[in-house]
């Protein structure tokens, strides 16, 4: 795993917001976040976390993006995503209807890139999952401390060994 930012002349890094349906192969959420980070063009190096909901914690498929990245999953309660929710491209009342919250993929990157962080690629969908892409500029030190987003971080380079 990742010991400090990826550019730490700027402290900038991207977060990988991700959502998918239970079950979905770990090949197509990697393909659609390689997918958008190219259509970006950005570097995957850039890539410092992957977020998502707590309940997505156990999908092989979140674990897997994390370690085809070597960083850290990072998970949110529903409720914590559910106050992104004034920042979010799309919101989605069917989201909400599922999940609690408005958006996953997005509000899960947004709330890892902290209060300064913006979306780069707002929410691109495949058949079962969605990869949005924040990026913030604040020191890696600042995101594992922010008290007030209380995520929950796994070491996914160490998973399913």
């Amino acid at each position: 795993m990742r010991a400090e930012a990826p550019f730490p002349e700027t402290g900038r890094f991207l977060v990988l917001g991700l959502g998918c349906e239970r079950g979905t192969p770990p090949s197509e959420v990697l393909d659609l976040s390689l997918a958008t980070l190219a259509r970006l063009g950005a570097a995957p190096e850039m890539v410092a976390f992957i977020a998502t909901l707590d309940v997505r914690v156990e999908e092989p498929a979140m674990h897997a993006v994390a370690r085809h990245f070597s960083v850290p999953l990072v998970t949110f309660p529903a409720a914590r995503l559910e106050a992104e929710t004034p920042r979010l491209a799309n919101p989605s009342d069917i989201v909400f209807a599922h999940t609690g919250c408005h958006g996953v993929a997005e509000a899960a990157a947004l709330a890892q890139a902290g209060q300064g962080g913006r979306l780069v690629a707002e929410k691109t969908k495949s058949a079962h999952a969605t990869v949005a892409i924040a990026e913030s500029f604040q020191s890696l030190a600042a995101v594992f401390s922010a008290s007030d987003s209380a995520p929950s971080h796994t070491d996914s380079s160490r998973e399913h060994a």
